[in-house]
């Protein structure tokens, strides 16, 4: 068998936590995608199929310099925190789109509960 790219890999690992997480109306699913230059959340209902709320390091509400590091996923958290409680959106599961729980996608997910979230 073939070694399989990092990108590869992080896709089946986001598929095997896809089966288990599922967001719901009264729960929707937080979704991070994490590129080398920015970062993207989003608050989804998988029943629907519609985006509640979104954010991203690209928003021109945050006037970010860089996009791809650690602060600018804390300001992305925040934002979306914000967006989300402002819909009526408190309860939320997170899905780390296969990433390690680790750096941006840590910082992000810990300044969405400092925002109101909670998962």
């Amino acid at each position: 068998m073939a070694k399989l790219g990092k990108e590869e890999a992080r896709k089946r690992r986001h598929l095997r936590i896809r089966r288990k997480v599922v967001g719901t109306p009264d729960r929707p699913r937080l979704n991070v995608f994490r590129s080398s230059r920015h970062i993207y959340a989003q608050i989804i209902d998988d029943v629907s199929g519609r985006t509640l709320v979104s954010a991203s390091s690209l928003d021109p509400e945050l006037k970010l310099g860089s996009g791809g590091n650690v602060s600018a996923a804390r300001s992305v958290g925040e934002l979306l925190g914000k967006r989300a409680v402002a819909r009526g959106v408190t309860k939320v599961v997170f899905d780390r789109g296969g990433y390690l729980y680790h750096g941006r996608v840590k910082a992000l997910a810990e300044a969405a509960r400092e925002s109101g979230l909670e998962f």
